[in-house]
């Protein structure tokens, strides 16, 4: 009996492209690999792939079960970056969609949103003065891609 390790795992339903969206996707983010690809026969939508993979250490899942559902902006993945340089990394390699792009929002070429959000953003997020919570605010809000140097000048008040 296999072992349950994390107790949430995301699983995304993909029209055809489970094996291409998880290669992708591990082809950008360290500590990432598919893990197992399953053909499931004859369901409802045919032949299924379900494919198990991990990025950055973090478990998913993804099924080519038909185009029965799309993604949507309702839920997204953050990624945490340290500097301006991943920041942009991520950006670079995850946005296809630029009319999407708003407040460190991005939509990728399956139609799956990221946030791709500098770390230091919590800190700024959880201050309790509220003219650097509304200068950080204001500064975001015009944003498509963050940044971090005109973020840390809000917060500052500079």
């Amino acid at each position: 009996m296999a072992t349950i390790k994390h107790k949430i795992v995301p699983h995304l339903w993909f029209d055809k492209e489970a094996k291409e969206a998880a290669d992708f996707y591990c082809s950008i983010f360290p500590d990432s690999r598919i893990t197992s690809i399953t053909t499931l026969p004859n369901t409802p939508s045919g032949d299924c792939d379900v494919v198990s993979f991990t990025l950055s250490g973090q478990p998913f899942m993804a099924i080519s079960a038909g185009p029965l559902f799309k993604f949507n902006e309702s839920i997204s993945f953050m990624v945490y970056c340290e500097t301006q340089a991943e920041l942009d990394y991520y950006w670079e390699k995850l946005s296809a969609v630029p009319e999407a792009e708003q407040c460190g929002w991005l939509k990728d070429k399956y139609g799956l949103s990221w946030q791709i959000v500098p770390t230091i953003m919590d800190r700024m997020m959880a201050d309790q003065d509220p003219e650097r919570l509304a200068r950080v605010t204001q500064a975001f809000l015009k944003m498509k891609k963050f940044d971090l140097a005109a973020l840390q000048r809000a917060y500052d008040g500079r």
